[in-house]
């Protein structure tokens, strides 16, 4: 499975997550091409840093589109869920 799918699956289920909402950010900052703070990722453990880095690798590459939007999408939603 791509690191996209993973990521919007993880995200579907625990959008209250600290890594999902990380994961959330950034996604949002990729597509919209605004910043976001690098530190958070160190923030991340392990597995959901190394799913970041594979996220960014997959976008570079811009073959995912339609998981791109969908977890686009999501990540939108559960940022606008947060106070």
């Amino acid at each position: 499975m791509n690191a996209i799918k993973r990521a919007r699956r993880f995200i579907e289920q625990s959008p209250q997550d600290k890594s999902a909402l990380v994961l959330s950010r950034l996604v949002l900052a990729l597509e919209t091409e605004h910043s976001f703070e690098l530190a958070e990722l160190y923030e991340l453990d392990l597995e959901m840093f190394d799913l970041a880095i594979d996220i960014l690798k997959e976008w570079r590459l811009d073959r995912y589109y339609a998981g791109k939007a969908k977890l686009f999408d999501l990540s939108l939603q559960v940022t606008e869920l947060q106070p």
